[in-house]
């Protein structure tokens, strides 16, 4: 089973590419939907109340993103040290479930698997993987696409700001992936499928 990972920097476009690859047969697993679940776990929740106080939880018992968010994004030393307490929480138990479920589409005879994982590098999977795919859109772009989110331009400088460098993040990558085309996206995609999921490449 050939194993493609996705990354790029925030609101770059990386599900879009996604789409594209499991378009052509790909199964994609998407990291983030288990780190939501994983924040829903009792056992999380009842660390990060310990850590950080009733006020991160809805009135529902939820867990409250924004004021998660809050502690952990940006490169001040609080940011970086809460930072690290989440991901040391959260990232073995993503990783679990990602390493079950690749085991699970290598039994069923997948051929591509989809690692979308914004923190690919960080995490230490660009190690597992035949290849990786950078999705590269310009910052104004991203900036308008985090607004749609609700997100300023400062909040998304600080959310990159907890992460690789993009730079560093595309110079280690094996492909780019247009984020601000989808023409280009696609043609992109077709390339790195002919590329990797056909077997003319071992990575």
């Amino acid at each position: 089973m050939i194993i493609l990972g996705l990354t790029g920097g925030v609101a770059s476009g990386k599900s879009f590419a996604g789409g594209l690859l499991a378009e052509r047969g790909a199964v994609v697993l998407d990291a983030d939907r288990h780190a939501h679940a994983v924040l829903g776990e009792r056992a999380v929740l009842e660390a990060l109340v310990e850590r950080w106080g009733d006020s991160i939880l809805a009135e529902d018992g939820a867990l409250r993103r924004s004021e998660v968010a809050k502690q952990v994004f940006g490169d001040s030393p609080e940011a970086i040290a809460e930072r690290r307490f989440l991901e040391g929480l959260v990232h073995p138990r993503v990783r679990e479930r990602l390493k079950a479920e690749l085991a699970n589409a290598a039994q069923r005879g997948v051929a591509v698997a989809v690692l979308d994982i914004p923190l690919l590098f960080e995490a230490g999977w660009a190690d597992e993987c035949d290849a990786v795919l950078f999705v590269e859109t310009p910052l104004e772009i991203r900036r308008q696409r985090a607004a749609v989110r609700g997100w300023s331009a400062e909040e998304l400088a600080r959310r990159e700001a907890s992460q690789m460098p993009i730079e560093e993040k595309r110079a280690a990558a094996d492909e780019i992936i247009p984020g601000d085309s989808e023409t280009a996206a696609r043609e992109a995609v077709e390339r790195v499928w002919r590329t990797w999921a056909t077997g003319e490449a071992t990575g």
